[in-house]
């Protein structure tokens, strides 16, 4: 309903963290209402949705505010293990351009298609361990639309498309899998409905059906890809009649009604590769009914559990919630989000999903970061933060990420010479119950500090949630930050800034910031 640095966030117990960290090895399948690895191992998705490439734009939103690396890092620092792309068919033209990348910021996009960007993407968010989940959104640029092909786009060059992509990345398995088409939905009022509908086996309208056709061909084309098959709103195909006698059937979110998926299943040539999935929003999004009612919000793990909860708790299919999100400028905004991330649940064995949006200008519901495509959103972040799992990194990434990278070169010298630093503490942002912070510290040595490490000291009480542009970890009332794999060395007279969040109270603020042990004054 669209309707910085490399990190590795570590809480106080790391090796739980570890222990449950990641996105696995290998390609993913499901075993019964569980994902799990190559090795068989269990694996949880929980990942953010980042918008662009289905617009005129045909490529990701935010590029023209900073480098496309950093969005990344900043991603992975917060927690979230997988990408979910939207896409339209248009940019997978011949001759599809990508709009509104900015050459100062982004220098080494200029001139690449936007199959040619989502290349780089894919490639560095693998380094981080992150997961790639490619999503149909729209047929054209235009709009989305209720059946999954409109006259310019038939169904042909919809599964056309979907093989092409399938065999691009056939030897990635940073890339996962296909969301088919986002959001199939009905159109038409009943009983005269023209819309998607699930198991009316009309061909032409049967959105079950038409799942079966693309991810059967997908599969041939790359047998080691997730199938996401998105529900529907009505399952009839057609908007209710409010005007005459006959009982309305239940109906749902675009893309999140899957109440006939048990009794008409999608059926695949490689079962253990289906997963449904539904999208959920919140009252500022749509005013629907079930917000009214008196036992708000305990009435709503009964409607998910008919909608699209089912097929989990039966153990029938992996259900990933692919879409959900707020502006939380509703009150019962935030209740809602509350009691949908209970519902879903903890941990590895939790469900999957992918937040709605990484993007600030989704008119429905903002995003995880503000207008500035920097600073997070912490009402947000603070209710999603327990269920995610960081992502483990899957190598070294590149050192040309503006703004995480330490500002000069530097040898790599491990004689740590003579050592004097500098710091700024800030409080950028603070809430009831935790802050955001910044800690900038600068080599006024005469050599550089390779490996380099800065700590300081909180008061009793709080506790780290988050961080970047460094591994940051916390000891008793002692915060560390480590240098990341691909910028270890801090020269002389550079400066690198460690950001991070935290439960408990922001004042006193952050004292005693040392440098490689060497206590800093204050710049």
């Amino acid at each position: 309903m669209a309707v910085v640095g490399a990190v590795t966030v570590i809480g106080l117990n790391s090796q739980a963290v570890a222990a449950v960290g990641g996105t696995g090895t290998g390609y993913l399948s499901a075993s019964g209402a569980q994902l799990v690895d190559a090795t068989g191992a269990k694996v949880r998705l929980t990942g953010i949705n980042w918008f662009g490439m289905e617009t005129d734009n045909k490529t990701f939103h935010g590029l023209w505010a900073r480098p496309w690396r950093d969005h990344i890092d900043q991603m992975a620092s917060l927690g979230y293990n997988t990408l979910r792309v939207p896409y339209s068919d248009d940019a997978l033209k011949a001759g599809a351009q990508a709009n509104s990348v900015d050459g100062y910021t982004n220098p080494d996009l200029q001139g690449l298609s936007p199959l040619q960007i989502l290349d780089k993407v894919i490639e560095y968010a693998g380094t981080k361990g992150m997961r790639i989940l490619l999503d149909r959104h729209r047929p054209s640029a235009a709009g989305q639309s209720a059946l999954w092909y409109v006259s310019a786009t038939p169904e042909s060059t919809w599964i056309s498309n979907w093989q092409m992509l399938a065999r691009r990345y056939a030897n990635n398995p940073t890339v996962i899998g296909a969301d088919l088409h986002n959001e199939p939905h009905a159109d038409g009022t009943d009983p005269n409905g023209t819309g998607s509908c699930w198991g009316c086996g009309d061909t032409t309208r049967d959105w079950r059906l038409a799942a079966e056709r693309a991810g059967n061909a997908i599969l041939e084309a790359n047998p080691n890809w997730l199938i996401v098959v998105e529900g529907v709103s009505c399952t009839s195909g057609g908007n209710a009649n409010a005007w005459d006698n006959i009982p309305d059937e239940p109906c749902g979110w675009w893309g999140g009604n899957l109440s006939k998926a048990g009794q008409y299943p999608v059926r695949l040539s490689k079962p253990n590769k289906l997963v449904y999935s539904a999208h959920e929003y919140a009252n500022s999004v749509y005013h629907q009914p079930w917000f009214d009612d008196a036992n708000f919000p305990n009435n709503l793990p009964a409607i998910w559990d008919s909608m699209w909860g089912y097929l989990e708790k039966q153990n029938i299919a992996p259900v990933l919630l692919g879409e959900f999100g707020s502006t939380l400028q509703d009150p019962k905004d935030a209740v809602w989000l509350r009691k949908l991330m209970e519902y879903m649940g903890s941990g590895v064995t939790g469900m999957d999903f992918t937040y709605w949006s990484w993007n600030p200008n989704s008119g429905d519901t903002g995003g995880i970061v503000l207008d500035d495509w920097k600073t997070v959103n912490q009402a947000k972040q603070s209710i999603l933060q327990p269920y995610l799992i960081p992502p483990v990194g899957g190598g070294t990434g590149p050192t040309g990420s503006a703004s995480a990278s330490v500002s000069a070169s530097a040898s790599s010298s491990p004689n740590p010479g003579t050592g004097a630093c500098t710091a700024t503490v800030k409080i950028d942002n603070a809430w009831q119950g935790g802050y955001q912070a910044s800690v900038t510290v600068k080599n006024t040595g005469t050599s550089a500090r390779n490996p380099w490490s800065a700590t300081w000291t909180v008061p009793s009480g709080v506790t780290l949630q988050s961080g970047w542009n460094a591994t940051v970890t916390q000891s008793g009332t002692t915060f560390t930050a480590a240098a990341p794999s691909w910028a270890t060395s801090l020269a002389p007279n550079a400066s690198v800034t460690i950001g991070y969040t935290a439960n408990g109270p922001s004042s006193p603020a952050p004292s005693g910031v040392k440098l490689n042990g060497v206590t800093c004054t204050a710049a």
